[in-house]
């Protein structure tokens, strides 16, 4: 079914993540980029502090993980939690909202780890005919 045609039901929804100007559609690329679906899936086992998170997310920069953690705090997904101690003690933990979009995830990223094996041969066998120069269909 074309996009453009979508059942009754989906377009009297209030938010439609296909249309560009929807807010929906930010969250969505926050919730499933690379970093977004890493972070919220490594706080799905708890709270963490900076660096434990950046040292569990392995190959997110600091950067990276500020801005992750920025926009899913923003979307009302992780919480930051400021100790006024010495040194200062930050934490980031999921939210009720965020705990619902983590299950959601540890549910596809366990689904992937699971299938790793059917991939990594459709990749070999899609891999062996580029290299024989013939497309041959799927």
């Amino acid at each position: 079914m074309d996009i453009t045609q979508e059942p009754t039901e989906v377009r009297d929804l209030p938010y439609n993540v296909f249309a560009k100007a929807c807010p929906s559609r930010g969250t969505l690329e926050h919730v499933t980029g690379r970093w977004g679906a890493l972070t919220l899936g490594a706080l799905h086992q708890g709270s963490f502090r900076f660096n434990e998170l950046r040292r569990r997310v392995d190959g997110v920069s600091e950067k990276m993980l500020s801005q992750t953690l920025h926009a899913l705090e923003r979307d009302g997904l992780v919480r930051r939690d400021a100790q006024p101690t010495n040194p200062p003690r930050v934490d980031y933990e999921l939210t009720p909202l965020g705990h619902a979009v983590a299950e959601r995830l540890t549910t596809l990223i366990e689904f992937v780890e699971g299938n790793m094996d059917d991939v990594l041969a459709a990749r070999e066998r899609y891999d062996g005919t580029r290299r024989e120069g013939v497309s041959k269909p799927a």
